[in-house]
């Protein structure tokens, strides 16, 4: 039988390139849920091709022109965050690709796990704000969480069938970004163009300028955190320029497991989807022999102020990853647009950690307010 699939976030890198994945797969998946936030056009797009049950777009303002471009069509067309939230729950879906930009993912994204189905996370937002909460809840529902990031997928093939061997450190690797070999004071004047050029990966734009300033990697570290139950002083952060090494383990008895292969969203999205078999593919095969070099380097703290940040969050715990994603999601757009420089970033958002009161023990609620606190804060 097909593998019924809600695409949450189908009109971005990951929803996209997970959708090629479907088209390559007719025999094995049928898309029975799709949602984007403003890009109106592709959504109708895709609704035509793959004719969904229920198609959904963030932005009300843009339900008027989706609703008409698919009046032909038998299907329910929603619009709002409610109804995100409310599509996932569907008892017919049986795959949440969990891809939606930002803290907006995660509210669907717990409603599709107290739904219990099986959540294909590609959203790391929604565990660097509420991992604790996140894993109760996937234990208490039942619900398995299969990440789709190319580094997490990599830690979670090395584990396959080593589950009761210890782990002594897990290594995530980084490309190091487009600024990998600028000095401080080249960094002052870049631009957001030079930041969306990343060496090695197409992505979103928000998600290329965290990759550019390791914020990525730094949330990828709590995201791994909780997804394999490792305190963060055992993730090693390697800077792997070449990004063909795209994670491992390394047991206690000194033994190394890594996952290699080209660097292709879609081979880490089909595994997701198609764990625990492995689906012949046509993606880009990684010719080792042409590679030549792997090579691994220390991160920069000094230069990347941002992955320091977020180590220090985590062992700080509570709502401070929280601030730390919501400080970020500022700070991204303001850099995109022109109104913050990149080094001033981290400067930002390091205020903001001092500022925003801390919780303990915060609940859903907590993390609610704690997100818009931090917002108003740096909004001012």
């Amino acid at each position: 039988m097909k593998k019924k699939i809600a695409i949450l976030g189908s009109t971005g890198s990951i929803g996209t390139q997970t959708l090629d994945v479907v088209r390559t797969n007719p025999d094995r998946f049928e898309v029975y849920a799709i949602s984007g936030n403003h890009n109106v056009d592709l959504l109708i797009a895709q609704a035509r091709e793959f004719q969904p049950e229920v198609v959904c777009i963030a932005d009300e303002s843009r339900y008027q022109q989706l609703k008409e471009a698919l009046a032909d069509l038998p299907l329910k067309v929603w619009a709002g965050a409610d109804a995100i939230a409310q599509m996932v729950t569907f008892d017919s879906i049986d795959i949440v690709v969990a891809a939606m930009v930002g803290y907006a993912g995660l509210r669907p994204t717990i409603e599709a796990i107290k739904a219990s189905k099986t959540i294909a996370l590609a959203n790391k937002e929604t565990l660097v704000v509420a991992g604790e909460l996140i894993c109760a809840l996937a234990q208490q529902y039942h619900s398995s969480i299969i990440p789709v990031d190319s580094e997490h997928s990599a830690i979670f093939q090395s584990l396959v069938g080593e589950d009761r061997n210890e782990i002594e450190k897990i290594l995530l690797t980084a490309s190091g970004g487009p600024f990998r070999q600028f000095t401080l004071e080249q960094m002052k004047t870049v631009t957001a163009a030079q930041a969306l050029k990343h060496p090695n990966w197409e992505m979103g734009a928000k998600i290329t300028i965290d990759s550019a300033s390791m914020m990525n990697k730094g949330f990828e570290v709590i995201e791994a955190k909780w997804l394999f139950g490792i305190p963060a002083e055992k993730i090693q952060v390697l800077i792997h320029p070449q990004s063909i090494v795209h994670s491992g383990i390394q047991f206690r008895d000194g033994a190394i497991k890594a996952q290699l292969g080209a660097p292709d969203m879609r081979l880490p999205i089909q595994y997701a989807l198609t764990f625990p078999e492995r689906v012949a593919s046509d993606f880009p095969r990684a010719d080792l022999f042409a590679i030549q070099n792997l090579t691994f380097e220390q991160p920069d703290m000094e230069r990347f102020p941002n992955l320091r940040l977020a180590y220090e969050a985590t062992a700080k715990g509570g709502n401070m990853p929280c601030v730390l994603n919501a400080a970020n999601e500022v700070v991204n757009l303001a850099f995109r647009e022109g109104r913050c420089g990149f080094l001033e970033m981290s400067d930002i958002i390091a205020n903001a950690m001092e500022k925003v009161p801390f919780i303990a023990k915060p609940t859903y609620e907590d993390y609610v307010a704690t997100d818009a606190e931090t917002r108003q804060l740096l909004n001012k």
